[in-house]
């Protein structure tokens, strides 16, 4: 599946969710960017975990839940090597990966506070 559509976006968007719910992410939110007029993505997907290893684990989880439904890769990984927050861009599709006192540190929700926040249950 390429992702160019919202509809997409949605379902990758949702795919992503259940990859953290896999691996108990905490405070699971989605922000819904396609009304915003500087957005550079359809949604951003947040989320954050309470040790290097689980934030490690839960971005494996979602880029492996993505593969498996789509055959698609994030266009960009970073920050693995300290897994204290781990990005992973899937073009429309932006995933964060939180160690929770960076998450609570750099407030990206506070951020986008006019796009439209769905939370999502920690466990599916």
């Amino acid at each position: 599946m390429s992702i160019k559509s919202g509809k997409e976006s949605d379902i990758l968007a949702a795919i992503a969710v259940k990859g953290m719910q896999e691996k108990k992410a905490h405070d699971i939110v989605t922000l819904d960017l396609r009304k915003l007029r500087s957005s550079f993505a359809d949604i951003m997907v947040i989320c954050h975990g309470t040790s290097d290893r689980q934030v490690d684990s839960i971005a494996d989880s979602v880029e492996a839940e993505i593969q498996k439904a789509t055959g698609e890769k994030p266009l960009h990984r970073e920050g693995g090597d300290k897994a204290e927050w781990v990005l992973l861009d899937y073009v429309n599709v932006v995933v964060h990966v939180f160690l929770e006192e960076k998450r609570r540190f750099y407030g990206i929700e506070e951020l986008w506070g006019d796009a439209e926040m769905k939370n999502h249950p920690s466990e599916a």
